[in-house]
């Protein structure tokens, strides 16, 4: 245990224990047992691994002095509320990760787009000759990446949700890059000022000044009354839109603010912008992120199964010129379900509806004089979409909502629908 960061070091006298058994969780375990240190693994879901603990309470917090939690822990979870009564040290895993990194932390918000621009920024750092790996939210947590940490010049680009940067206190990036902010998570936020001063954390914990945000933050900063340091730079679509490299998919509504805020963070750090506009010729999107399907008969088929939020349904619709047929509907997440409808409705030709929202959303787009309709199902949605459709129509999945209703993540249900549209072309074919 001689690598151990000072600060854990002191509190691995009794076993560290550890909150939640998903990525994050296995990844703090894996970490400490290859440092020698004891763990004790909890989690709130009976049916989890074997031999994890399903209780915490007083009694079991004065068996620890370090608790390391996932970021599906508010901070007002009576576990953590358990642990800080009784002293126990608490650490969020990407705040518990940074203190074994050694190399530089550049980090990545916003309500979408955070992503995209993690793996892109990762690849550019790549690249230019770089050791740099995309981490956090994106799907690997920092703590599984110790390869990397004792090289100084290496770059963990962390993608950061509200939830892990809500509880930060150890973590000090060099630089915050943050896309946008808009009306998300207010399932778990009382409101929207209480989700922007969860990201804010990441600004007062900045290692620099190096603070790129686009115009929509500094909107809300203003609106919320936050005063924005005078070291922000704010990007601007608008201004910046002939600096894309036309033949990027980075030319397209939803990602020039992405590929503007790459670009300013790249210039200031003196870094040559020809590799930053190749990196970007040669970038490619994850899946189920508004990519097309298939043509049936002249329809586009397009899934954009990780559009969770209503941010995203509107980027992903501004895509269009002409309104299209709406697949949507899941776990609510919080937020305004009539406005949003009244928002959408113009760029909507038919609503498919699917989920717990759905039976609500149907509601608002008839009040709407919209066509929509509800279904049990995303197959039979998808279906009959199809079999509405014309030819040059667009069917547009592009859900608004959290997954969780229906299936394990977005990316199974992308898939689902993906291979429900290939079954429909492959039908077509046939005929």
């Amino acid at each position: 245990m001689q690598d151990l960061p000072e600060i854990i070091r002191q509190h691995t006298r009794r076993p560290v224990a550890v909150f939640g058994m998903g990525v994050s969780g296995k990844a703090v375990l894996s970490c400490l047992a290859n440092h020698g240190v004891r763990c004790v693994s909890y989690d709130e879901k009976p049916d989890s691994v074997f031999g994890v603990r399903h209780i915490f309470g007083d009694r079991e917090a004065l068996l620890h002095d370090l608790v390391v939690y996932s970021p599906g822990f508010t901070q007002d979870h009576p576990w953590l509320k358990a642990a800080r009564a009784a002293n126990v040290l608490c650490l969020g895993e990407m705040d518990f990760a940074a203190l074994f990194w050694h190399g530089v932390i550049l980090a990545v918000t916003g309500t979408n787009g955070k992503t995209t621009l993690t793996d892109f920024l990762a690849a550019a750092v790549r690249r230019n000759g770089g050791e740099a790996v995309a981490v956090g939210n994106i799907g690997q947590p920092l703590s599984c990446v110790p390869e990397l940490s004792e090289s100084k010049g290496s770059v963990a680009v962390c993608e950061v949700s509200s939830f892990q940067a809500e509880g930060l206190h150890y973590f000090r990036p060099q630089a915050v890059l943050w896309t946008n902010f808009e009306e998300d998570h207010l399932d778990r936020y009382p409101d929207m000022k209480t989700y922007f001063a969860a990201k804010w954390n990441l600004v007062e914990r900045l290692g620099r000044p190096r603070l790129i945000i686009g115009e929509q933050v500094e909107q809300w900063a203003h609106k919320l009354g936050y005063i924005l340091p005078s070291f922000a730079q704010v990007v601007r679509r608008s201004e910046g839109a002939h600096l894309i490299p036309p033949e990027s998919f980075f030319t397209t509504y939803p990602q020039q603010e992405n590929y503007l805020i790459a670009r300013a963070y790249w210039l200031s750090e003196g870094l040559p912008v020809s590799v930053l506009e190749e990196t970007a010729r040669r970038f490619s999107l994850r899946k189920h992120r508004l990519a097309k399907v298939a043509d049936i008969d002249g329809t586009a088929f397009w899934n954009d199964s990780k559009g969770t939020n209503f941010h995203a349904v509107e980027a992903a619709l501004r895509t269009f010129d002409k309104p299209v047929l709406w697949l949507g509907g899941g776990k609510c997440k919080g937020g305004d379900l009539r406005a949003f409808a009244a928002r959408i409705a113009p760029q909507v030709k038919e609503a498919f509806l699917i989920g717990d929202t759905g039976p609500e959303l149907l509601g608002h787009f008839q009040a709407l004089g919209k066509k929509a309709r509800l279904f049990s199902s995303l197959e039979a949605a998808t279906a009959a979409a199809h079999a509405t459709a014309k030819s040059g129509d667009v069917v547009l999945f592009s859900p608004g909502f959290s997954s969780f209703d229906m299936f394990a993540n977005y990316a199974e249900r992308g898939l689902c629908f993906e291979t429900y549209v290939l079954g429909l072309k492959q039908s077509a074919s046939r005929r």
